[in-house]
This record gives C-alpha cells, sequence and structure tokens, in this order.
C-alpha cells in the first residue's frame, strides 16, 4: 500500500520561520488547513505549533479541528453555502463573505444559537473569485453594519488562485484604502486587512509589503516551502515536508512501442510514437497509485533517472531506462510533490497517511 509521511520536525522548522518573520513585522497570520483534508493526526501536529487561527474551506474539517482544540479560533474561507449557515455559524468564529443574503441568514442563525458571529468581506481585486465589486462596497457594508449578531472583524482579497494575478504593492494599497475609507466614513474600527497569503510572503522580504496589510493566511508555504509568487523554495524552508512513498508491483523490461492498433486511452488521450524507436526497449515498473489518487504531472521521483511514461486509473508507469540502481519488485519508489499533488494524495483513502 503506498503512504505518505508528513515530517514533524521539518514542520515545525517552517512553521518559527514563518512565525518569525510575522511577529517581526507585526502581523497576525493563520494556517491554511485544508491541505490536510480533515486528517486528525496531521491536524493535531499543526494545532500543537501553538497558532492561535486557523483556517479551511470545508466545515466538517473545522469540525474536526474544534474537536481536538475548542479554544481554537477558526476561520471559513469561502462564502457560505445556504445549506451549511447553521454549522458555519456552529464551528466557525469568523466566515469569508461576499453575498448580502448570505451574511443575513448568518445573522439569523447566530441570534438563534445566542452568539455572536464574526466576518471578514471579500473585496475584489481582479482575480474573479469571490469578492465584492468596488463600486458596490460601500453600500455593501452599511447593510452589514446594521445586521444583529454580525460583527465586521475584518476585509480581504483573494489573489492568484484561478488566474494567477498576482498581489503586487499596487493591488495591496488598493485595499489598504479601502479599509481606511470604511472606517473613516462608518467610524468602525476594522482589525483585519486580509490580504496576505503563501503568494505575498516575498513582498515581506522586498519591503513591498504595504503597512495596512495585517493577517496572512498560510498553507502551501508552511507545507512545502514555496515561494509561490517567483515558483521556487523559500531559503532556510522545508519543500519536503511531505514525501510520498509507493512500490513497484511490477518490473518487467518491455518494448517502448506499443503493438497494435492505436485508439485513446483511459483519460481520452491518443499517443503517436517515433517511428525509429520501434524495436527497442526499457526497463518499465509499475507502482500501485494512479489517476484516483494523483496525477503524475504533479509528483516527482527523487530519483532523477525515473519518469513517468503513462498512468491509468490505479497504476503509474514509470521509465526505469537501463535499471541502473537495480530496482527489483517490492522497492519502494519516493517522490516530491507539488500542493496539488500533495491535496490529492492526502484526499486520498487509499493512501496511507503516516507521521515522520
Amino acid at each position: 500500500m503506498a503512504y505518505i509521511t508528513l515530517n514533524v520536525n521539518k514542520l515545525k522548522d517552517n512553521f518559527n520561520f514563518l512565525n518569525k518573520i510575522f511577529k517581526k513585522n507585526d502581523i497576525q497570520w493563520s494556517i491554511v488547513s485544508k491541505l490536510l483534508c480533515g486528517n486528525k493526526d496531521y491536524l493535531k501536529e499543526v494545532l500543537n505549533l501553538g497558532i492561535k487561527q486557523i483556517c479551511d474551506s470545508r466545515v466538517s474539517n473545522l469540525k474536526i479541528i474544534k474537536e481536538i482544540k475548542p479554544d481554537i479560533e477558526t476561520i471559513y474561507i469561502k462564502p457560505p453555502a445556504k445549506l451549511s449557515i447553521s454549522d458555519v455559524v456552529k464551528y466557525a468564529d469568523i466566515s469569508m463573505n461576499t453575498e448580502i443574503e448570505t451574511i443575513q441568514m448568518l445573522s439569523e442563525e447566530a441570534q438563534k444559537q445566542q452568539i455572536k458571529h464574526k466576518i471578514i468581506i471579500m473585496i475584489e481585486l481582479g482575480e474573479l473569485r469571490e469578492g465584492v465589486m468596488g463600486e458596490d462596497f460601500i453600500d455593501f457594508y452599511e447593510k452589514v453594519f446594521k445586521m444583529q449578531n454580525i460583527e465586521v472583524v475584518g476585509l480581504g482579497a483573494n489573489l492568484s488562485c484561478l488566474y494567477g494575478v498576482l498581489p503586487n504593492q499596487d493591488k495591496l494599497i488598493q485595499l489598504s484604502l479601502y479599509e481606511q475609507l470604511i472606517e473613516a466614513k462608518f467610524n468602525k474600527h476594522i482589525p483585519y486587512v486580509s490580504g496576505g497569503s503563501s503568494v505575498t510572503i516575498p513582498l515581506i522580504f522586498q519591503s513591498l509589503l504595504p503597512k495596512g496589510i495585517n493577517h496572512f493566511r498560510v498553507g502551501e508555504t508552511l507545507f512545502l516551502g514555496t515561494d509561490v509568487y517567483n515558483n521556487t523554495t523559500l531559503e532556510r524552508m522545508h519543500a519536503d515536508v511531505f514525501r510520498l512513498y509507493s512500490e513497484i508491483i511490477e518490473l518487467i523490461e518491455k518494448p517502448v512501442v506499443p503493438m497494435g492498433e492505436m485508439g485513446t486511452n483511459v483519460e481520452g488521450h491518443s499517443y503517436d510514437f517515433d517511428e525509429k524507436m520501434i524495436g527497442k526497449t526499457t526497463h518499465r515498473a509499475i507502482i500501485d497509485i494512479g489517476l484516483l489518487d494523483v496525477e503524475e504531472k504533479h509528483i516527482e521521483p527523487v530519483d532523477e533517472e525515473l519518469s513517468f511514461v503513462g498512468a491509468s486509473s490505479d497504476m503509474l508507469v514509470i521509465d526505469l531506462g537501463e535499471n541502473k540502481n537495480n530496482y527489483k519488485v517490492g522497492d519502494i519508489l519516493e517522490f516530491t510533490m507539488d500542493y496539488m499533488g500533495a491535496l490529492r494524495i492526502i484526499n486520498s483513502r487509499y493512501i496511507e497517511k503516516r507521521i515522520e
């Protein structure tokens, strides 16, 4: 059975590195835990780091988090669905919102549960995912401020997740100005300007982060050490907090070119092969994970001599070339992952989760 490991010491190193940076710059930050897909063992390790806030996009994950640590402050980081309003109010101390009708429902539910529900209102800055349009946000805030049992604790923005619009200095200054305008017009204090995420961290090092941005939501950089802005790894951070391991279940020397009339594969792809390769052979290994668990483009063998040549629902095929390292059936191959690879693997119930 394939398995993934979380290295606790490397996770702590990454956390301490980020925590020091944020404290130095008077920034409060929250860990985005959605990568962990509600895995209790992994969540316990994250909650033991000492973070004060944790974010997730699944109410079921927030419920597990509250069961583990009831006093942790939780944030639901996408506009709530109507069917989940009751659970959002119950398990999320804060939610991110863009719809008046939804916030009204949160208000009514918060009154029923006799609690005050906090919200961060998301502003559209060009990424075209969630966010209130700039020309509407004054009227939007005015309506929200009148709602019972609702406390506006911040405004925020999402960037880079859908189209890759980068959070440059101009974008974040714009977000800071929105906050100043709201405070001046309504005489309200807005504690959080939540414009920071993993992709925004490099702006801190370059002294380009506007002073008004005081709240970050960080997942990928914590778990993978990623400099998302430049698509590299940050210095002094670990990129291998997670590692994937999979067993070789077949290893046979086979032709390079398939034999027979060619159609499409399980994904609907068709292939062309160089006729010069006809008659040549290579050592091919099959490992016990497949497209049901992860796409091969999101994982990479640690052994640079290996390369993927194909995939089906439950198996990935790897070219070993001349098999210089003398792999055999039963050997375990090791892989690194990008963010989407780790997300898919951890979400797969067929992959064992271990702590290292």
